[in-house]
């Protein structure tokens, strides 16, 4: 499965920031993680503090499946509005849900800082705005839902957001004070660097086969036919679980990002702030840290690779006059545009945790908007598995729910 298709900003503007030996030789270890993206890279930061022996492997480059096309839009919104999440899984898990995420990009800051990253990660607030004249009765609701939930919220009307943001033809608006940006490619790589000074071993192009499964441990084999005894596996391969386990948990949607020339961002507000509005699918915007503006949007269901990157053009068309009708005074001028895979579940949640069907292993999937921050809430959460403790999320992220 192809993950991303054109010129992913990030892979560009990065280029190859760093590389690792294909498996050479049969290995054992205690922790055994698949998927070297951001969602790997992070797993394997926490799996060296607990002290685990650990191996990363990834069949691609490191970070060049779904995370060099990532918009790493870090938003404690998940994809299902808080108030219809609440009525799917119950109050408590909602919003539990909403505030792992929020924690998540604290605790993101917080590694941040530690491997004293360079990845550009930048507080900012975050709009939720309504496009359309009908959707300010079930905005307000939301609006009402996350209040009541504690979270930081404000109700903005139209004028104060034009006033704010020069934004156009808006009609009332969420602001929220929680929300971030990072460059996920490039923070991958340096959580990566980091442990491996501290003991990690990451293998690039090698590609699990098969896996033979024993009471007390699992014997990974490879495509080169070399093997890896783990205790535990973690799979952290995002859509492609799709291809190892059967049942339909995820439907893969293809969705479209583009990138402006730098120099264009004019109005101050605007680079403080993640921006998406009620659309189906919505559309989005945020600024990158080098002065440039990132949006997408144009969601469609995933067919192929081939069929998906023949709508560029026109998602490109689409997308940019949908810019144009809320932002005219901002012109975007296309440097880089991409389209990516990404998974939807039914109720935006990811899936952490347990298969019946894979023994000594967990599995950390991330989908929707929030892959990012699910995955530094699968950090805490496979610590706990790990120790045999539970979680209290365990209920609402679990496969079969």
């Amino acid at each position: 499965m192809d993950l991303k298709s054109n010129e992913p900003f990030w892979l560009v503007k990065n280029g190859l920031l760093s590389s690792y030996p294909s498996l050479k030789q049969n290995e054992q270890c205690e922790v055994l993680i698949i998927g070297a993206g951001i969602t790997g890279s992070l797993i394997a930061h926490q799996m060296l503090a607990e002290g685990y022996k650990t191996i990363l492997i990834d069949k691609r480059e490191i970070c060049n499946g779904s995370t060099s096309a990532t918009t790493s839009m870090l938003q404690y919104e998940i994809d299902v509005p808080l108030y219809k999440l609440k009525q799917q899984v119950g109050a408590e898990g909602a919003i539990a849900s909403y505030r792992a995420c929020s924690d998540s990009i604290d605790q993101l800051e917080k590694i941040s800082k530690k491997i004293k990253s360079k990845a550009g990660f930048q507080r900012k607030d975050s709009l939720y705005f309504a496009s359309k004249k009908k959707d300010v009765s079930w905005l307000k609701k939301e609006y009402a839902a996350r209040k009541k939930a504690g979270l930081e919220v404000i109700w903005l009307e139209p004028k104060h957001v034009e006033k704010k943001y020069h934004l156009q033809k808006t009609y009332g608006a969420i602001w929220s004070k929680q929300g971030a940006s990072v460059d996920a490619f490039n923070l991958a790589h340096e959580l990566l660097e980091f442990n491996a000074k501290k003991g990690l071993k990451i293998f690039d192009k090698t590609e699990m086969k098969s896996v033979k499964y024993h009471p007390d441990f699992n014997e990974v084999l490879l495509a080169s036919g070399f093997t890896i005894k783990a205790d535990k596996i973690i799979y952290c391969i995002g859509y492609e679980s799709k291809n190892l386990i059967n049942e339909n948990f995820v439907q893969l949607k293809s969705t479209f990002a583009m990138v402006s020339e730098q120099d264009q961002i004019t109005h101050k507000n605007f680079s403080n702030t993640l921006f998406w509005n009620t659309d189906e699918p919505y559309l989005y915007l945020r600024s990158t840290d080098d002065n440039r503006i990132l949006m997408g949007g144009g969601d469609e269901d995933f067919q192929d690779p081939e069929k998906r990157d023949q709508l560029l053009n026109q998602k490109e068309k689409k997308i940019i006059k949908a810019y144009n009708k809320v932002l005219p005074s901002q012109p975007f001028y296309t440097d880089f545009v991409w389209a990516g895979t990404f998974g939807e579940t039914k109720d935006g949640l990811p899936y952490i945790g347990e298969h019946k069907k894979f023994k000594n292993s967990y599995f950390v999937l991330g989908f929707g908007g929030n892959g990012i921050t699910f995955s530094v809430t699968g950090m805490e959460m496979t610590a706990a598995y790990l120790k045999n403790k539970k979680h209290h999320l365990t209920e609402y992220f679990k496969f079969g729910r």
